[in-house]
């Protein structure tokens, strides 16, 4: 077994971010020549790539020409579209007897814009979703989606079906093409399709993705830099097997202060924190820090000067008797709270995964599910990282079904003996999920940064399952290995109040696909984007966690990190009224 590395890069990476904290006060970014724009184009054809299109180790099961009116997004029309639906490397696995493709689905628009979009799914992935793009782009309810801004797009399963979920762990190859190799292989693939279709290759070929899909985004973005122009990362699990076994290593703490022990044979961990606790720890951070960036909104703008004026201990009150479920916490709920936003670490002090920021979004139904259930069901972080992260795979193959078994074994699961494991290799298991699952040498993008490409990041504050910390830190040290040149070719942007991709008290409603476009074709490298609420009539879905006393349609600028949003002048309800430094 090989040793677990983990702890020492995240230190390295801590370094790093302190050398870039001190170069970066005198650093001018030198921006970069944009790629030249993507051109318009026609579909040439459609119904006959059934028959004349070949492609190594593919088959394509149907190719229709779609026309629907009634077919909207957000309200408007999608229009006519190239639909085709296929498989890639069918194969039977020699190791579970299972048998394995690459499942993918293609949606070329008759009005083509000359760009290409590779969809990144989420979860566990095991589905081909919709190939309009609207699940990569990652912003709350929007308003347009992909397919209908001319991209050609395609969707994956990434090499396994929801049936096989969790368990196309067991099997290696199902494993990396999960990780990455799916994309690797789908990639020239589609560009074969386009090229057919429209009787050229695409101008510009861009990635994006949520969550697992955002994963997929960063990977690309270090093993398929040539293929790709621009990456979109929303919310990206670029550490995505870590976070999972944090998760896990608190449900010890968690079911320690449960007043519910068990609900159908599962630990109920929610009643650890559950909402109403949630809110009076928001209410306590607002107080603390919503006025920092000059304005009460019921938003943290400012995160690192929260960070240093609010205190779990001094500022939220702790109950003299029983708990009353809205006006204190008990002591060990302070602990218990306290090392589940803290950096985890083993038991020889080294860090694991990163802090999390205390944020509002706290109170968002999405932490509770992410904190709490998926840590003891048979969907989530248990079996994601007993068959799918874990070398060799657990034995406990009743978990995958069991949900009784599931919250055993996160009850008993140790990050000593476990953590090791997302690191190790054994007999078939040749690469390990540190390997097939975070993107190699992410600090140091240089031939992304040498072919003019672009890569934008959104992370939710309130993210509950991969922490804005951790993203930050990648930023950070990514900045110091580029000589503070970061900025030139990858940006951040926090959302606060957002919690994982979407909801939550934010203004999650936001267009970065443009912003990537404007960036990697034009040069016009994003500053800040313009972000909205979605209340009550929101064309995109409305967003049902908004407090009650927020405007419809209030706006905020999401701004470059490391800079702040900050109230200047004017309606503090628009983002015009804000600046960001």
């Amino acid at each position: 077994m090989k040793k677990f590395p983990f702890p020492v890069e995240q230190l390295k990476w801590l370094a790093l971010a302190t050398a870039s904290m001190i170069a970066g006060c005198a650093t001018v970014v030198t921006p970069s020549q944009p790629l030249a724009e993507a051109k318009a184009g026609t579909l040439a054809q459609c119904t006959r790539l059934s028959s004349d299109f070949n492609f190594l180790h593919t088959r394509l099961e149907s190719v229709a020409l779609v026309n629907d009116p009634k077919q909207l997004f957000a309200g408007t029309a999608v229009g006519e579209y190239c639909l085709i639906k296929g498989k890639m490397h069918e194969r039977i696995s020699p190791v579970d007897g299972q048998a394995y493709a690459i499942g993918f689905e293609m949606r070329l628009p008759q009005a083509w814009g000359g760009r290409f979009l590779y969809q990144g799914n989420g979860g566990t992935d095991g589905v081909v979703a919709p190939a309009d793009g609207g699940l990569a782009q990652g912003s709350g309810g929007l308003l347009k989606n992909a397919l209908q801004m001319g991209f050609a797009v395609i969707s994956s399963d990434a090499g396994h079906t929801a049936a096989q979920n969790p368990l196309f762990g067991l099997d290696p190859q199902a494993r990396l093409d999960y990780g990455y190799q799916a994309v690797g292989k789908l990639t020239p693939m589609a560009k074969a399709v386009i090229q057919a279709a429209y009787g050229r290759l695409p101008d510009r070929s861009y990635i994006a993705g949520t969550s697992n899909g955002g994963r997929h985004a960063m990977v690309a973005a270090s093993r398929y830099t040539e293929q790709y122009d621009g990456f979109l990362a929303n919310a990206p699990g670029i550490h995505l097997q870590l976070s999972a076994a944090t998760n896990l290593s608190n449900v010890k703490r968690w079911d320690r202060v449960a007043t519910t022990k068990r609900v159908n044979n599962q630990a109920d961990l929610e009643s650890a924190l559950p909402k109403s606790e949630r809110e009076l720890i928001a209410k306590a951070i607002l107080a603390k820090c919503d006025a920092l960036d000059g304005v009460v909104d019921g938003l943290v703008q400012d995160i690192a000067a929260c960070r240093k004026a609010f205190d779990l201990a001094r500022d939220v009150p702790t109950c003299t008797g029983e708990r009353d479920g809205k006006t204190c916490l008990s002591a060990v709920q302070k602990e218990v709270v306290a090392l589940a936003f803290a950096s985890p670490k083993l038991s020889n002090g080294a860090p694991f995964y990163s802090s999390f920021p205390f944020d509002p979004g706290i109170v968002q139904s999405g932490w509770a599910e992410w904190k709490f259930r998926s840590s003891v069901g048979n969907a989530r972080n248990p079996v994601s990282v007993g068959f799918m992260f874990s070398s060799p795979p657990s034995s406990q193959i009743k978990m995958a079904t069991d949900n009784y078994q599931s919250a055993a074994f996160a009850l008993a699961f140790n990050v000593d003996s476990e953590a090791p494991k997302l690191s190790a290799t054994s007999g078939i298991y040749t690469e390990s999920a540190m390997s097939f699952m975070s993107p190699p040498e992410a600090t140091r993008l240089n031939a992304l940064r040498a072919k003019g490409g672009k890569l934008l990041v959104a992370h939710g504050v309130a993210d509950p399952i991969f922490s804005a910390d951790d993203i930050a830190d990648w930023f950070v040290a990514l900045d110091a290995n580029h000589q503070g040149q970061a900025a030139s070719f990858a940006r951040l942007f926090f959302v606060p109040g957002m919690g994982h991709s979407r909801g939550g008290p934010a203004t999650d409603q936001f267009d970065a696909l443009s912003a990537l476009v404007q960036w990697v074709e034009r040069g016009e490298a994003p500053d800040r984007i313009h972000a909205s609420a979605r209340g009550a009539g929101n064309r995109g879905g409305v967003n049902t966690e908004l407090p009650a006393d927020w405007p419809a349609s209030r706006s905020r600028p999401l701004c470059v990190y490391p800079k702040v949003a900050r109230y200047k002048s004017g309606d503090p309800e628009l983002a015009d009224s804000f600046v960001c430094n």
